[in-house]
């Protein structure tokens, strides 16, 4: 009987190990993995609030794998020299329930490189928000930031 229980216990353990969701990381339940798109964000500065519309003019995507993640932005239409407006940026991240943490360790204003902020984020269907502080010094940024991101639907 005692070896019966062990033969039935041991495959079910081994099986229930070897199992992952492959949209959460270590620690969290939050389906963070994947590519989501921002919708709009919200900005405070010194009490002041600012309100940006990312399907307008602009378009806006982060994309989160295992470890790290990478945003790119840039303006739908070209300046009168054929150019566009582009951003970039990415690096490290944790997740630990629903604290996400950036470790910017890439982007084209070296200001901002080697910088950590750290994000509340909340993930209801395929809407993501995020709210924390972004601080910078050197680029005189000192600012609450909420983003609101839609998951892009694979094809």
């Amino acid at each position: 009987m005692k070896y019966t229980v062990l033969a039935l216990l041991f495959p079910a353990a081994f099986l229930s190990s070897c199992t992952s969701n492959d949209d959460q990381k270590e620690g969290s339940s939050l389906p963070i993995k994947g590519t989501w798109r921002l919708l709009s964000s919200v900005t405070v500065t010194k009490g002041q609030s600012t309100s940006v519309d990312y399907t307008r003019g602009q378009r806006m995507i982060k994309i989160i794998n295992d470890t790290h993640f990478a945003f790119l932005k840039h303006d739908l239409r070209s300046d009168a020299a054929g150019k566009n407006n582009f951003d970039a940026g990415g690096g490290r991240y944790t997740l630990a329930g629903d604290t996400y943490t950036e470790f910017l360790e890439y982007y084209n204003d070296k200001n901002w490189e080697g910088k950590t902020f750290t994000f509340k984020v909340k993930i209801q269907n395929d809407t993501l928000l995020q709210t924390g502080v972004e601080k910078v010094e050197k680029a005189s940024v000192d600012r609450t930031i909420t983003e609101k991101y839609i998951r892009v639907k694979t094809q």
